[in-house]
Parts: structure tokens; C-alpha cells; sequence
């Protein structure tokens, strides 16, 4: 498999010569004003630029959209993607929404899907603290297995909690991919996974390789990769991996 950083959640996944578009966060940079409630006011989202053009975006077999706040499915991504693009959505009431805004081929992978021999499994997450889930909604993950590939799961935007621990035991990833950013507002702590988090995660499966995405593109995720890198060498953990935007990695 491939796994290509874009911006913030965005990948390109090409799995058994199959290739998803992840999350898809297409806006112009400082295009969009700081979530409300948040930390650095002053800076608008997102933070950087995409690193590769459209055309390499839209080339691709289907698009999942793990849930449907802007910085994982935006306006620029609701022009910018084919009417017919193949999209998956987390569940049917996410479905509806994409439906309105003019896609004609959406399907929801909450009970599962398959794409010509990739299985699409969907998996829970916890969008911040019990309290916070109140504010940020449903969210979910993604795991991906085909006889010939490792099998790797995107965990969304979650912090560490049993919906993740349960995905790894029951999928058993041999690869995976976190949301950290320690994303949060001023009030009700991280949203998104913290330095620790990403810790538990590589704890719960010491086998795998743990990648660290949906860093340094928003207003207000806190945790940068040279923190992330600066933990890792104080903790002497190993199997983690914090791309570059337009880093493209093979497993």
C-alpha cells in the first residue's frame, strides 16, 4: 500500500491498486476563518497550501468521508470533486447531506463495503471527552484489508478510548493511522488525539506502525510534529512515523 499525506486528514490511499481519497480538505490557504470558541484567532484556515494539484486529488477511485465537519469534507471539495465521484459515507445520514449537495453515486459503509476485493470496514470513535461529543458529533474510522495487503486502519478523528482499542483488537492493523493535533477549544480539552495518545495507540498494537497525521493546518490544533518528534525521542518509541505534507510512504 501507499499512504500520501495531503493536508491536515487528507491522504491518498492506494490499497491493492485501489485509490481513496481520504477526508478530502481542498480550500485555499487562510481561505476559511478559525473555528469559533478556539485558540490563535488571528490565524485563518487552513494553515498551508495543498501540497499536489488538483488533478492528482481527483484521481482516484472513490472518495470516504469519515464525517462531515469542514476541514474533512469543505466547500472546495464539494466544487472540486466530480458529481459522480464513488463517495462513502460514515452513515446514511451523512449520505443524505453529500446527496444534497449534488453527488449522485454515495454509499454509506457503516455496515461495511467492499470495492472490488478491498474490504471497508467501519469503526467508532470519540470526538473529544463525553461532554464534548455533545458539541462535535459522530465520527468514525476506516479499516481497509485485501488478501494481499497489510491491514491498515485510519482511526479518524478520535482521542484514545475503548472504540479505538476495540478496533485493534478486533482488526488487528498492521498499520495505522491517528489524527493527533491535540485539537481543541478553549474549554472541554483535546478533540483529537495528544502525544500520549498516540503512545497508548502504539502500546495496543507494538506491532504496527502508527502514522501521525492532521497536524499544523488548523487554527486549533496545539501539537506540533516537532513536539511529536521531540516525545518520541524522550520516550524512546519506535514504529511511529510523522509524515511531511506530500510525504508519501510504502508498507
Amino acid at each position: 500500500m501507499y499512504i500520501k499525506q495531503i493536508r491536515n486528514a487528507t491522504l491518498i490511499i492506494t490499497f491493492a491498486d485501489k485509490k481513496f481519497l481520504i477526508d478530502p480538505f481542498l480550500a485555499e490557504q487562510g481561505s476559511m476563518p478559525p473555528f469559533p470558541d478556539t485558540p490563535n484567532q488571528d490565524l485563518n484556515n487552513p494553515l498551508v497550501e495543498l501540497p499536489v494539484s488538483k488533478e492528482e486529488l481527483i484521481d482516484v477511485d472513490a472518495v470516504i468521508v469519515t464525517h462531515l465537519h469542514p476541514d474533512h469534507f469543505d466547500d472546495a471539495a464539494k466544487e472540486m470533486l466530480p458529481k459522480d465521484m464513488f463517495i462513502y459515507a460514515q452513515n446514511e445520514a451523512d449520505l443524505q447531506v453529500i446527496q444534497e449537495a449534488g453527488f449522485t453515486n454515495v454509499q454509506s459503509f457503516e455496515k461495511g463495503a467492499t470495492m472490488e476485493g478491498v474490504d471497508i470496514f467501519h469503526t467508532n470513535g470519540q470526538h473529544g471527552s463525553r461532554e464534548m461529543t455533545e458539541i462535535t458529533g459522530k465520527v468514525s474510522g476506516i479499516v481497509f484489508a485485501h488478501k494481499n495487503e497489510k491491514p491498515l486502519y485510519i482511526a479518524g478523528d478520535t482521542i484514545w478510548c475503548d472504540d479505538v482499542k476495540e478496533a485493534i483488537h478486533t482488526h488487528q492493523p498492521e498499520v495505522i493511522v491517528v489524527n493527533a493535533g491535540a485539537a481543541q477549544f478553549l474549554e472541554g480539552g483535546p478533540i483529537t488525539m495528544t502525544k500520549e495518545d498516540v503512545h497508548q495507540t502504539q502500546q495496543e498494537a507494538p506491532n504496527a506502525t502508527v502514522i501521525v497525521s492532521h497536524m499544523e493546518a488548523l487554527n486549533h490544533c496545539l501539537l506540533t510534529r516537532n513536539e511529536m518528534h521531540q516525545y518520541l525521542e524522550e520516550q524512546g518509541l519506535e514504529n511511529i512515523v510523522i509524515p511531511k505534507d506530500g510525504e508519501q510512504l510504502f508498507y
